[in-house]
């Protein structure tokens, strides 16, 4: 199994969409191994946006994710990682399939909704930056036989 993070942005908050994105990554098979609302600070920001705190565009970027609360949370799954990056689709919802998180529900490059995770190393940074050790829940969900294959 492997674990991703993620962020419901302050946009897919505020638009009421927490449900259904939610709804989608469980009907998937993924399971919710810890999650929180928080407002995100400045200096958590920072940390977790560090390669582009230089950006010309990084104030905007900060302004957005301070702007309102957030729902941090790790997912687990098999290819979890691979799997959420594929639901959510392109970056700019404009240009996001249909079917995707983006595609269906966002219309904007920054107020895309839900961040995820790019790789094991930064998951592996950003579950600490937002999550202790003890606020993980290791569990396998009833259903689990009935979701994959028992050698997968």
């Amino acid at each position: 199994m492997q674990r991703t993070f993620i962020i419901l942005k302050p946009d897919c908050v505020q638009r009421r969409l927490m449900g259904e994105v939610v709804s989608r990554f469980e009907a998937k098979g993924l399971n919710f191994v810890a999650m929180k609302m928080l407002r995100i600070t400045p200096e958590l920001a920072k940390q977790h946006y560090a390669e582009h705190v230089d950006k010309g565009w990084y104030p905007n970027l900060e302004g957005f994710i301070t702007g309102g609360p957030v729902v941090a949370a790790v997912l687990e799954g098999l290819d979890a990682i691979l799997v959420v990056r594929e639901m959510l689709g392109a970056t700019n919802g404009l240009k996001a399939a249909p079917g995707t998180i983006r595609g269906d529900f966002s219309s904007s490059q920054q107020m895309n909704l839900v961040h995820g995770s790019d790789g094991p190393e930064s998951a592996a940074r950003e579950i600490a930056l937002y999550f202790n050790e003890d606020e993980l829940c290791d569990f396998e969900p009833t259903i689990t036989p009935w979701m994959r294959a028992a050698d997968e």
